[in-house]
């Protein structure tokens, strides 16, 4: 397999991208970036995301609604996000968790829609992207009474602290790492978590346009993109102890696994 990234979550229909994204898949590809997998917010979303990765090469996505919109999941709701699970190009279930921090949508809404998901991932044999954000308790335990139905998953956008590590660990799932480690301001404590993931367990992403990674040239507040998902690999190796080849290689390699992306792409190869 070639030395290139899979960049596991990217917001590419966000409108930050509307003016060029054609143009943002090319740069995230002279970089390195072979695959771009597109996030699903929502079932409107989910769709957009769908059609992007029909209409361009390299992309795939998800399929699901985040917690903010929680409040949104009903029936015919659940129903969209299980028939967009079918298509090939949808690799899987989310984003769903549960986000406590904000609370846009009610607790018990995010909790309903999240068990939701989880049982149509375990339906469709797909993985869940997942989120969260102080709801670590509920969380693991709706993981747990799922786990034994579900087809893996990746905690997307890691933050949290070392036992919220182990117990995600423990679940079985896989870890998603953002520039967030790149922040000296709120990230240094990923700098030594980063050495406590497997590498079979350790993915890495960008959230773009979020989360671009600190020490870049830009502005202010400046847009994210896969083209950047190099720096954070740069800065995963650096604290893991290991050279980027290895990063890049095991990275991708778990994304490869994880999500089925041999039965797209074939290979990783650019």
């Amino acid at each position: 397999m070639s030395e290139v990234l899979v960049d596991i979550g990217c917001n590419l229909t966000h409108k930050q991208f509307a003016a060029d994204r054609a143009e943002v898949i090319e740069r995230a590809r002279a970089a390195g970036v072979a695959h771009m997998i597109v996030t699903g917010l929502s079932a409107d979303a989910s769709q957009a995301a769908l059609e992007l990765s029909r209409a361009l090469p390299a992309l795939c996505c998800t399929a699901g609604v985040h917690p903010h919109h929680a409040s949104s999941f009903d029936q015919r709701v659940r129903d969209e996000i299980l028939a967009l699970g079918r298509a090939a190009e949808v690799v899987a279930v989310g984003e769903c968790g549960l986000d406590y921090e904000r609370n846009f949508s009610p607790p018990a809404a995010q909790r309903h829609a999240f068990e939701a998901q989880l049982e149509i991932a375990a339906e469709l044999g797909k993985p869940v992207f997942l989120h969260v954000r102080r709801a670590h308790e509920d969380f693991a335990r709706i993981l747990e009474n799922a786990r034994p139905r579900l087809h893996g998953g990746v905690v997307h956008c890691f933050t949290g602290a070392e036992a919220e590590l182990e117990r995600y660990l423990e679940l079985g799932l896989c870890i998603g790492i953002t520039g967030f480690i790149c922040d000296e301001r709120r990230g240094t404590h990923l700098w030594e978590l980063v050495r406590r993931i497997p590498p079979d367990r350790l993915m890495v992403e960008t959230d773009a346009p979020f989360l671009r990674p600190r020490g870049l040239p830009g502005g202010s507040r400046p847009r994210n993109e896969p083209a950047l998902l190099p720096h954070v690999a740069a800065s995963v190796a650096r604290h893991a102890g290991k050279s980027p080849a290895e990063i890049w290689r095991s990275t991708t390699q778990t994304a490869f696994r994880l999500f089925g992306l041999g039965a797209l792409f074939g290979t990783a190869d650019r």
